[in-house]
Protein backbone atom coordinates (compact mmCIF):
# COMPACT_ATOMS: atom_id res chain seq x y z
CA UNK A 1 0.00 0.00 0.00
CA UNK A 2 1.40 3.43 -0.96
CA UNK A 3 1.63 6.46 1.32
CA UNK A 4 -1.18 8.08 -0.70
CA UNK A 5 -3.40 5.09 0.03
CA UNK A 6 -2.59 5.35 3.72
CA UNK A 7 -3.42 9.07 3.75
CA UNK A 8 -6.76 8.42 2.05
CA UNK A 9 -7.64 5.66 4.51
CA UNK A 10 -9.73 7.22 7.28
CA UNK A 11 -8.78 4.35 9.61
CA UNK A 12 -5.36 5.96 9.98
CA UNK A 13 -6.86 9.19 11.38
CA UNK A 14 -8.54 10.06 14.67
CA UNK A 15 -12.31 9.79 14.27
CA UNK A 16 -12.79 12.99 16.31
CA UNK A 17 -9.92 14.89 14.66
CA UNK A 18 -9.74 13.79 11.00
CA UNK A 19 -6.54 15.81 10.44
CA UNK A 20 -4.55 13.88 13.06
CA UNK A 21 -2.90 10.56 12.25
CA UNK A 22 -2.58 7.96 14.98
CA UNK A 23 -1.55 4.38 15.60
CA UNK A 24 -3.74 3.67 18.63
CA UNK A 25 -7.23 2.16 18.66
CA UNK A 26 -9.95 2.49 21.30
CA UNK A 27 -10.10 -0.83 23.12
CA UNK A 28 -13.92 -0.89 23.05
CA UNK A 29 -15.05 0.46 19.67
CA UNK A 30 -11.71 -0.06 17.82
CA UNK A 31 -11.79 3.41 16.26
CA UNK A 32 -8.54 5.30 15.79
CA UNK A 33 -7.91 7.98 18.43
CA UNK A 34 -5.18 10.61 18.69
CA UNK A 35 -3.25 11.26 21.95
CA UNK A 36 -5.63 14.07 22.95
CA UNK A 37 -8.62 11.72 22.79
CA UNK A 38 -6.97 8.75 24.51
CA UNK A 39 -8.22 8.01 28.03
CA UNK A 40 -6.24 5.38 29.91
CA UNK A 41 -8.31 2.37 30.90
CA UNK A 42 -7.27 -0.59 33.07
CA UNK A 43 -6.24 -2.25 29.80
CA UNK A 44 -5.25 0.01 26.91
CA UNK A 45 -7.04 3.26 26.12
CA UNK A 46 -10.63 4.19 25.26
CA UNK A 47 -12.25 7.13 23.50
CA UNK A 48 -14.42 9.80 25.20
CA UNK A 49 -17.67 8.31 23.83
CA UNK A 50 -16.91 4.85 25.20
CA UNK A 51 -15.99 6.42 28.51
CA UNK A 52 -19.38 8.17 28.63
CA UNK A 53 -21.15 4.90 27.83
CA UNK A 54 -19.13 3.12 30.51
CA UNK A 55 -20.05 5.73 33.10
CA UNK A 56 -23.73 5.63 32.10
CA UNK A 57 -23.85 1.85 32.50
CA UNK A 58 -22.58 1.83 36.07
CA UNK A 59 -24.81 0.04 38.54
CA UNK A 60 -26.14 1.84 41.64
CA UNK A 61 -23.73 -0.20 43.74
CA UNK A 62 -20.77 0.96 41.67
CA UNK A 63 -21.86 4.58 41.94
CA UNK A 64 -22.28 4.24 45.70
CA UNK A 65 -18.83 2.68 46.05
CA UNK A 66 -17.25 5.50 44.07
CA UNK A 67 -18.94 8.13 46.24
CA UNK A 68 -18.00 6.27 49.42
CA UNK A 69 -14.32 6.01 48.60
CA UNK A 70 -14.13 9.34 46.75
CA UNK A 71 -12.68 7.73 43.69
CA UNK A 72 -13.16 8.63 40.10
CA UNK A 73 -14.07 5.89 37.60
CA UNK A 74 -11.15 3.58 36.89
CA UNK A 75 -10.99 4.68 33.26
CA UNK A 76 -10.49 8.29 34.32
CA UNK A 77 -8.17 7.73 37.22
CA UNK A 78 -5.21 7.17 34.95
CA UNK A 79 -6.33 9.49 32.18
CA UNK A 80 -2.78 10.76 31.61
CA UNK A 81 -1.31 10.48 28.13
CA UNK A 82 2.07 11.93 29.05
CA UNK A 83 5.05 9.75 28.00
CA UNK A 84 5.59 8.45 31.53
CA UNK A 85 7.70 5.48 30.42
CA UNK A 86 10.04 7.86 28.61
CA UNK A 87 10.35 10.03 31.71
CA UNK A 88 10.93 6.97 33.90
CA UNK A 89 13.71 5.62 31.66
CA UNK A 90 15.40 9.03 31.61
CA UNK A 91 15.08 9.35 35.39
CA UNK A 92 16.49 5.88 36.11
CA UNK A 93 19.36 6.38 33.65
CA UNK A 94 20.21 9.77 35.15
CA UNK A 95 20.17 8.28 38.66
CA UNK A 96 22.56 5.50 37.65
CA UNK A 97 24.86 8.08 36.05
CA UNK A 98 24.95 10.13 39.25
CA UNK A 99 25.73 6.99 41.26
CA UNK A 100 28.55 6.19 38.83
CA UNK A 101 30.19 9.50 39.79
CA UNK A 102 30.57 8.49 43.46
CA UNK A 103 34.31 8.02 44.18
CA UNK A 104 35.29 4.49 45.11
CA UNK A 105 31.85 3.09 44.28
CA UNK A 106 30.67 4.48 40.97
CA UNK A 107 33.32 2.71 38.94
CA UNK A 108 32.22 -0.66 40.29
CA UNK A 109 28.61 0.12 39.34
CA UNK A 110 29.63 0.99 35.78
CA UNK A 111 31.76 -2.14 35.49
CA UNK A 112 28.88 -4.30 36.74
CA UNK A 113 26.23 -2.86 34.40
CA UNK A 114 28.24 -2.30 31.20
CA UNK A 115 28.19 -4.90 28.44
CA UNK A 116 31.16 -7.18 27.86
CA UNK A 117 30.35 -10.22 25.75
CA UNK A 118 32.68 -12.73 27.51
CA UNK A 119 30.57 -12.43 30.70
CA UNK A 120 27.82 -14.39 28.91
CA UNK A 121 29.91 -17.57 28.56
CA UNK A 122 30.71 -19.19 31.92
CA UNK A 123 32.22 -22.30 30.33
CA UNK A 124 35.05 -20.29 28.79
CA UNK A 125 35.42 -17.28 31.09
CA UNK A 126 34.04 -18.46 34.44
CA UNK A 127 31.32 -15.79 34.82
CA UNK A 128 27.69 -15.51 33.75
CA UNK A 129 26.14 -12.05 33.94
CA UNK A 130 23.26 -11.92 31.43
CA UNK A 131 21.75 -8.73 32.88
CA UNK A 132 24.45 -6.77 31.07
CA UNK A 133 22.54 -7.31 27.81
CA UNK A 134 19.99 -4.72 29.02
CA UNK A 135 21.72 -2.74 31.79
CA UNK A 136 24.24 -1.45 29.26
CA UNK A 137 21.68 1.26 28.40
CA UNK A 138 21.87 2.61 31.97
CA UNK A 139 25.58 3.48 32.08
CA UNK A 140 27.43 6.14 30.10
CA UNK A 141 30.98 7.32 29.65
CA UNK A 142 30.42 10.99 30.39
CA UNK A 143 28.07 13.95 30.61
CA UNK A 144 27.79 14.56 26.87
CA UNK A 145 27.26 10.87 26.21
CA UNK A 146 24.28 10.57 28.53
CA UNK A 147 23.05 14.08 27.70
CA UNK A 148 22.78 13.46 23.95
CA UNK A 149 21.24 10.00 24.39
CA UNK A 150 18.63 11.20 26.87
CA UNK A 151 17.84 14.25 24.72
CA UNK A 152 17.21 11.96 21.75
CA UNK A 153 15.11 9.65 23.92
CA UNK A 154 13.02 12.59 25.15
CA UNK A 155 12.50 14.00 21.65
CA UNK A 156 11.46 10.65 20.16
CA UNK A 157 9.67 9.21 23.18
CA UNK A 158 7.23 12.06 23.67
CA UNK A 159 5.93 11.43 20.12
CA UNK A 160 6.35 7.68 19.82
CA UNK A 161 5.13 6.51 23.22
CA UNK A 162 1.61 8.02 22.89
CA UNK A 163 1.35 6.40 19.45
CA UNK A 164 2.36 2.92 20.60
CA UNK A 165 1.15 2.88 24.17
CA UNK A 166 3.32 2.57 27.28
CA UNK A 167 4.03 -1.15 27.30
CA UNK A 168 4.72 -1.43 23.58
CA UNK A 169 7.13 1.46 23.89
CA UNK A 170 8.96 -0.22 26.77
CA UNK A 171 9.13 -3.48 24.80
CA UNK A 172 10.55 -1.58 21.82
CA UNK A 173 13.20 0.07 24.01
CA UNK A 174 14.28 -3.18 25.68
CA UNK A 175 14.35 -5.25 22.49
CA UNK A 176 16.36 -2.53 20.74
CA UNK A 177 18.83 -2.54 23.64
CA UNK A 178 19.09 -6.32 23.36
CA UNK A 179 19.65 -6.06 19.61
CA UNK A 180 22.54 -3.64 20.12
CA UNK A 181 24.19 -5.92 22.69
CA UNK A 182 23.82 -9.00 20.49
CA UNK A 183 25.39 -7.17 17.55
CA UNK A 184 28.37 -6.19 19.72
CA UNK A 185 28.76 -9.81 20.83
CA UNK A 186 28.73 -10.96 17.21
CA UNK A 187 30.88 -8.25 15.62
CA UNK A 188 33.13 -6.92 18.39
CA UNK A 189 33.29 -9.69 20.95
CA UNK A 190 36.04 -8.42 23.24
CA UNK A 191 34.99 -4.75 23.33
CA UNK A 192 33.30 -3.41 26.49
CA UNK A 193 30.52 -0.95 25.66
CA UNK A 194 28.27 1.44 27.56
CA UNK A 195 25.32 3.63 26.62
CA UNK A 196 21.74 3.69 25.41
CA UNK A 197 22.67 4.40 21.78
CA UNK A 198 21.47 1.00 20.57
CA UNK A 199 18.05 1.59 22.14
CA UNK A 200 17.87 5.13 20.75
CA UNK A 201 18.67 3.90 17.24
CA UNK A 202 15.91 1.33 17.66
CA UNK A 203 13.48 4.14 18.48
CA UNK A 204 14.65 6.04 15.40
CA UNK A 205 14.06 2.97 13.23
CA UNK A 206 10.61 2.39 14.71
CA UNK A 207 9.65 6.03 14.18
CA UNK A 208 10.73 5.72 10.55
CA UNK A 209 8.63 2.60 9.94
CA UNK A 210 5.55 3.80 11.80
CA UNK A 211 5.70 7.26 10.22
CA UNK A 212 5.92 5.65 6.79
CA UNK A 213 3.01 3.36 7.66
CA UNK A 214 0.88 6.37 8.58
CA UNK A 215 1.86 8.26 5.45
CA UNK A 216 3.73 10.94 7.40
CA UNK A 217 6.84 12.66 5.94
CA UNK A 218 9.88 10.74 7.18
CA UNK A 219 12.65 12.26 5.06
CA UNK A 220 13.99 14.31 7.96
CA UNK A 221 14.08 11.27 10.24
CA UNK A 222 15.90 9.25 7.58
CA UNK A 223 18.52 12.00 7.11
CA UNK A 224 19.20 12.34 10.85
CA UNK A 225 19.38 8.56 11.18
CA UNK A 226 21.78 8.28 8.25
CA UNK A 227 24.09 11.01 9.55
CA UNK A 228 24.31 9.40 12.99
CA UNK A 229 25.00 5.99 11.46
CA UNK A 230 27.85 7.39 9.35
CA UNK A 231 29.40 9.14 12.36
CA UNK A 232 29.69 5.79 14.08
CA UNK A 233 32.04 4.55 11.34
CA UNK A 234 34.41 7.54 11.49
CA UNK A 235 37.72 6.58 13.18
CA UNK A 236 38.57 8.45 16.36
CA UNK A 237 35.03 8.94 17.65
CA UNK A 238 35.24 5.79 19.83
CA UNK A 239 31.63 4.90 18.98
CA UNK A 240 30.26 1.35 18.86
CA UNK A 241 28.70 1.27 15.42
CA UNK A 242 27.85 -2.39 16.08
CA UNK A 243 25.43 -1.40 18.86
CA UNK A 244 23.91 1.28 16.61
CA UNK A 245 23.30 -1.14 13.75
CA UNK A 246 22.01 -3.92 16.02
CA UNK A 247 19.63 -1.61 17.85
CA UNK A 248 18.39 -0.13 14.58
CA UNK A 249 17.65 -3.52 13.03
CA UNK A 250 15.85 -4.69 16.17
CA UNK A 251 13.78 -1.49 16.29
CA UNK A 252 12.84 -1.82 12.63
CA UNK A 253 11.67 -5.41 13.18
CA UNK A 254 9.63 -4.48 16.26
CA UNK A 255 7.96 -1.64 14.34
CA UNK A 256 7.09 -3.96 11.43
CA UNK A 257 5.48 -6.39 13.88
CA UNK A 258 3.49 -3.62 15.56
CA UNK A 259 2.25 -2.09 12.31
CA UNK A 260 1.20 -5.45 10.88
CA UNK A 261 -0.63 -6.59 14.04
CA UNK A 262 -2.36 -3.36 14.89
CA UNK A 263 -5.90 -4.72 15.18
CA UNK A 264 -7.06 -5.82 18.60
CA UNK A 265 -7.94 -9.25 17.24
CA UNK A 266 -4.27 -9.74 16.34
CA UNK A 267 -2.93 -8.87 19.80
CA UNK A 268 -2.01 -12.49 20.67
CA UNK A 269 -0.08 -12.73 17.40
CA UNK A 270 1.68 -9.46 18.19
CA UNK A 271 2.83 -10.72 21.58
CA UNK A 272 3.90 -14.06 20.10
CA UNK A 273 5.96 -12.37 17.39
CA UNK A 274 7.67 -10.04 19.86
CA UNK A 275 8.57 -13.02 22.05
CA UNK A 276 9.83 -14.89 18.98
CA UNK A 277 12.01 -11.94 17.98
CA UNK A 278 13.46 -11.76 21.49
CA UNK A 279 14.20 -15.49 21.53
CA UNK A 280 15.76 -15.21 18.07
CA UNK A 281 18.10 -12.45 19.22
CA UNK A 282 19.13 -14.51 22.23
CA UNK A 283 19.71 -17.53 19.99
CA UNK A 284 22.25 -15.52 18.00
CA UNK A 285 24.43 -15.49 21.13
CA UNK A 286 25.21 -19.13 20.34
CA UNK A 287 27.32 -17.93 17.40
CA UNK A 288 30.25 -16.16 19.18
CA UNK A 289 31.63 -19.39 20.76
CA UNK A 290 31.97 -20.81 17.26
CA UNK A 291 33.71 -17.66 16.00
CA UNK A 292 35.94 -16.64 18.87
CA UNK A 293 36.81 -19.62 21.04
Amino acid sequence: MSSDDLRRNSDNFCYRHPDRQSFVLCQRCLRTICPECQIQAPVGVICPECLAQQQASRTPAQKKAERRWARRPAAVAVGDTRPLATYAIIGITALVYLISLIPGFGGAVTDTLSFWAPTLYPEAFGVFQPWRLLTVSLVHSGFWHIGLNMLALWLIGRSLEPLLGRWRFIALYLISTLGGSVAVALLSFGTPVVGASGAVFGLFGALLIIGRHLGAPVTGIAIVLGINLVIGFIPGFNISWQAHVGGLIAGLLVAVILTQTRARSRRPLQIALLITLTVGLLALLLVPPVLYF
